[in-house]
């Protein structure tokens, strides 16, 4: 089946020029290969996590739009609140985006009260990120709407099929070149999976 149009009744806009793609991995070419041959794509999950995203971020950007904040704020604020003392390199590293998009973000979090930007102990070149109270409570109110949607949509399964999506998630993303952050995320999971 083919659908040749669709209708946006809320839009919501990302800022695409401001997204760094890492350079093609040798699967990237067999997806494109299978592509064009017309090979058994996976349409269904495909819009499937397209539709869970665009639901997934869509509560906190409501939340967000009362801030004049977008999804590029929230990424920073997330990664800042649970990685305490990133560095604003690794955090580049993490969000994929060009130094200036960052720097524009950065700049109004840090001008509002939302972060605090300090010197490395060793190393005073190093700029260190710490969510401060008014942001830490900004997070977990963001999380919280995120957490209730994680939630209800597991409450539909069954107990150990929490574990499945989690495998599943993981296996989407591309280890070839992880940043700080993802090591920090694999490595925790296979200290659990030892204990």
């Amino acid at each position: 089946m083919r659908v040749d149009c669709f209708v946006t009744l809320n839009p919501r806009y990302v800022n695409m020029p401001d997204i760094n793609f890492a350079t093609s991995s040798p699967d990237a070419a067999e997806t494109r290969s299978a592509a064009s041959d017309g090979g058994n794509l996976r349409w269904d999950i495909i819009e499937l996590l397209f539709f869970a995203y665009r639901d997934f971020v869509g509560d906190p950007d409501q939340e967000l739009e009362a801030f004049g904040f977008g999804r590029a704020h929230h990424r920073v604020m997330h990664f800042v609140y649970r990685y305490p003392g990133l560095k604003v390199a690794d955090l580049l590293d993490v969000l994929r985006i060009t130094k200036q998009s960052l720097g524009r973000v950065l700049k109004q979090l840090l001008d509002e009260g939302y972060i605090v930007q300090k010197t490395g102990d060793n190393d005073r070149r190093q700029r260190l990120l710490y969510a401060t109270p008014k942001g830490e409570a900004l997070v977990q109110k963001l999380a919280g709407l995120q957490t209730t949607r994680i939630t209800r949509a597991l409450a539909e399964m069954a107990p150990q099929d929490a574990e499945t999506v989690k495998r599943f998630l993981r296996a989407m993303i591309d280890r070839d070149d992880p940043d700080k952050v993802l090591e920090t995320i694999f490595a925790s999971v296979n200290h659990d999976a030892k204990e």
